[in-house]
């Protein structure tokens, strides 16, 4: 199996992807999607939906994991992550590829063992469970926890025969 996990937001959309090998989970690649600051928002979301295509294309992720939509005090901003979350989800279900979705908190618990853990403990954790330096941007870190979680629910689910 080998799971997509995505952190979208219009500025940056961070991507990571996790195999699990022999019930080992593996850092297959991960990083961030950057729009440009001056462009329109439909330029950016269609940006998103290309890379997210490429990325798809490269490495041919079985699954994919995405955060939850958040409520968030600002209402822009919520419908705004919605246009890069919703260019994410697109591009694969275009590619025919299953997404689940997580809630951040759930994300950070079974990451980290805490549903309010910042983005350092994090990073840290998802360094420690795939055996790397976390030398990688935030988001990206985020969005490894995603697929890494994914990959978790996923094998205990299997594991216990539920689902």
């Amino acid at each position: 199996m080998k799971v997509l996990g995505l952190d979208p937001g219009i500025r940056k959309t961070g991507y990571g992807i996790v195999a699990i090998n022999n019930n080992k989970l593996q850092l297959v690649d991960t990083g961030i999607i950057k729009t440009k600051d001056k462009e329109d928002i439909s330029k950016k979301i269609t940006y998103i939906y290309n890379e997210v295509t490429k990325i798809i294309k490269k490495f041919n992720p079985t699954e994919a994991a995405i955060e939850d939509v958040f409520m968030s005090v600002n209402i822009r901003s919520a419908l705004i992550l919605g246009h890069a979350r919703g260019a994410a989800m697109i591009a694969c279900s275009n590619n025919n590829i299953d997404i689940y979705t997580y809630e951040p908190t759930l994300v950070k618990k079974t990451i980290v063992g805490r549903g309010r853990a910042d983005k350092t403990q994090v990073a840290f954790m998802v360094g420690q469970i795939l055996g790397e330096k976390p030398d990688w941007p935030k988001d990206a870190s985020d969005a490894l926890a995603i697929a890494i979680c994914h990959c978790t629910i996923k094998q205990t689910m299997n594991k216990y025969n539920i689902g």
